[in-house]
């Protein structure tokens, strides 16, 4: 079996199972959850330590023919781009799983969501069929209704509302995009690697790219979350249970710039030249704006969305650099904040569960209670803030060298983001971990063994990458690469 479909289809499968074990057994459904999360680790992995570097393409690509007349087939690969998000999917998802274990209320039907959801991101992330790359999206976001609209908490019911209308409009937009390149580039065809190659000799003409990149830009922008389409997100992640919210912040973000910078960019070039700059305006609100109503807010869940939202305009802002440098710190940043938040909202998860409440000043002193989940949080805490030594700092840093030349005013925006975002989360770990302890916690639990196994896995990835990034970046920088083949060198030469 190809190693790729089967990361797709373990979670699938899974599910499937799901259906034939009783309601009663939630110690097997726990299990098989387990068991078809971690296949997916151990393949990634797997792949990550036998990707061919130096190589360009895509490796381990599986074609079933499916609708040949309409120019449909599965077709599935990876490249040094989306083997890192990849791995970074299958990592969130089986800790999740293991977060999940605290779930008490229809366990069967939650994990049996869970396992859809996993399947359906994952799909995304190795399609190279644009018809689906479609289908895997809207397979990936539709789970989350249910998830947060059962399972969540607060105002649940209004924000997974808000989080359909935006992303419904938002693939609304994309499917436009996606379906007038099929019909303009004039191949019958939705296969991804023939649309690259075709278009490089073949392009679109240049004003019609640059009527047909916003339809793909605001469409994926939406889940990213561009400002101003970014409201819908820190409510998602607040009133998401911990594993949703993990997947939510850690994954389901990074589909939106993953599109755009795996469509848009390479296959509408022109369409990138004119649109990207404007980007990299909006990418300055993200930063400094998302961090400025992050420092307003008490609820710790709202804190880590909107840090989330700023975080995520560091990602846009190496997109719209349109040099190696900047895609490959774009692409480490997606998976260095991918680890981080998951592992912020995993913890913020395990003292809600107990204490029900996520304001930081109702905390107070937590650290000599439960001591292992302080340590977490303080580490994902400095993560966010760009410390040395997590993931984050190496891909910041690549960001800021890659702005420089190209988009000053942002470049100086990031920094001033960084100022923010360690002013507001030292606050939040002050504020909710130090000082004295309040005495309603007194009988908190600190997590047990198996509970911190989660916690173990998130924060080795997160502290290998940013010690060893050489690990993940030779692959990124192998493919990048790829991404700028169709532009115009000359253009390109100018953004170095």
């Amino acid at each position: 079996m190809n190693p790729v479909t089967s990361i797709i289809l373990a979670p699938v499968i899974g599910a499937l199972i799901l259906l034939v074990i009783p309601q009663r057994q939630e110690g097997w459904i726990k299990r098989v959850s387990a068991i078809a999360t971690l296949i997916p680790v151990a393949l990634a992995l797997w792949m990550v330590f036998r990707f061919p570097v130096g190589e360009a393409g895509y490796h381990w690509v599986h074609r079933i023919a499916w609708l040949p007349a309409l120019g449909i087939q599965y077709q599935v690969g990876v490249d040094g781009i989306s083997l890192t998000l990849l791995l970074l999917h299958t990592l969130c998802g089986f800790t999740g799983v293991l977060v999940s274990y605290r779930i008490k209320e229809r366990v069967k039907e939650y994990y049996l969501f869970y396992l859809l959801l996993i399947g359906g991101v994952a799909g995304v992330f190795a399609s190279l069929d644009l018809f689906f790359f479609y289908l895997f999206y809207e397979m990936a976001v539709i789970p989350m209704f249910p998830l947060i609209g059962i399972w969540g908490s607060g105002e649940k019911a209004y924000a997974t509302m808000k989080l359909t209308l935006y992303l419904t409009a938002g693939a609304v937009l994309a499917l436009i995009g996606l379906l007038a390149i099929y019909a303009v580039s004039g191949t019958h065809s939705f296969d991804l690697i023939f649309l690259e190659h075709f278009l490089r000799q073949n392009p679109i003409p240049g004003d019609l790219q640059r009527w047909l990149f916003p339809f793909l830009l605001i469409g994926f922008g939406v889940i990213a979350p561009m400002w101003p389409f970014h409201s819908w997100s820190p409510l998602g992640h607040a009133a998401a249970p911990s594993a949703v919210s993990m997947l939510h912040a850690g994954v389901l973000m990074k589909l939106g710039s993953y599109a755009i910078l795996r469509v848009a960019v390479q296959l509408l070039p022109e369409g990138a030249y004119t649109w990207l700059p404007w980007v990299a305006g909006l990418s300055i609100m993200n930063m400094v704006y998302g961090g400025f109503v992050a420092m307003a807010q008490k609820d710790m869940k709202f804190i880590i969305g909107y840090s989330s939202s700023s975080h995520m305009g560091y990602v846009l802002l190496g997109i719209a650099c349109l040099n190696p440098v900047g895609l490959n710190g774009a692409v480490l940043l997606m998976f260095a904040h991918g680890i981080m938040t998951a592992t912020a909202f995993a913890a913020v998860g395990h003292i809600y569960d107990q204490t029900h409440t996520r304001i930081a000043s109702e905390w107070g002193g937590l650290a000599r209670q439960v001591p292992f989940i302080a340590t977490v949080f303080i580490m994902a805490a400095l993560a966010s803030a760009g410390l040395p030594g997590f993931g984050n700092f190496v891909a910041e840093l690549l960001v800021f060298f890659a702005s420089w030349n190209t988009h000053r005013w942002a470049a100086l925006a990031s920094i001033l983001g960084i100022v923010i975002t360690a002013f507001y989360m030292l606050r939040a770990v002050s504020t909710g971990f130090f000082g004295p302890l309040n005495p309603r916690w007194v009988k908190l639990q600190d997590a047990t063994l198996f509970e911190k196994v989660p916690y173990l896995i998130l924060l080795a990835a997160l502290m290998l990458v940013g010690c060893w990034p050489k690990l993940l970046l030779d692959m990124i920088s192998t493919s990048t690469p790829a991404v700028l083949s169709h532009l115009d060198p000359l253009k390109a030469v100018a953004r170095l």
